[in-house]
């Protein structure tokens, strides 16, 4: 606000509720007013967190669902161990792009990668 007032910026007949910043008061009441957004916006945010951590104790997940099922992963990682196929080829089969692919790919590896 101080930077705005060094700069000689005032707002007098341009809001609703007529503030005048040139005057101490109009400037008191326009941070009060900003206070109170940033407080609405805080209560706003700790509530959707609030619903999130709740929903995740419920067991829900936010986010898109995987483009491909367990099965259609696996199907197209024999698919592209054969070599048969193009990765392009495979990920049109499926309806996926190649990055799409690559993903779930990469996670399949990773899974069967690990210790047991």
């Amino acid at each position: 606000m101080n930077k705005i007032h060094c700069q000689s910026v005032h707002t007098a007949g341009g809001t609703s509720q007529g503030i005048d910043t040139s005057t101490a008061v109009g400037r008191m009441f326009f941070q009060i007013l900003g206070a109170i957004a940033e407080f609405e916006h805080a209560l706003m945010s700790e509530g959707t967190m609030d619903g999130l951590e709740a929903a995740r104790a419920r067991g829900r997940t936010g986010g898109q669902k995987p483009k491909l099922g367990p099965r259609q992963v696996q199907l197209a990682r024999e698919m592209y161990d054969s070599g048969e196929l193009t990765v392009q080829q495979i990920a049109d089969e499926f309806g996926v792009t190649r990055p799409t692919f690559y993903r779930h790919l990469s996670k399949v590896a990773s899974q069967s990668q690990e210790p047991a």
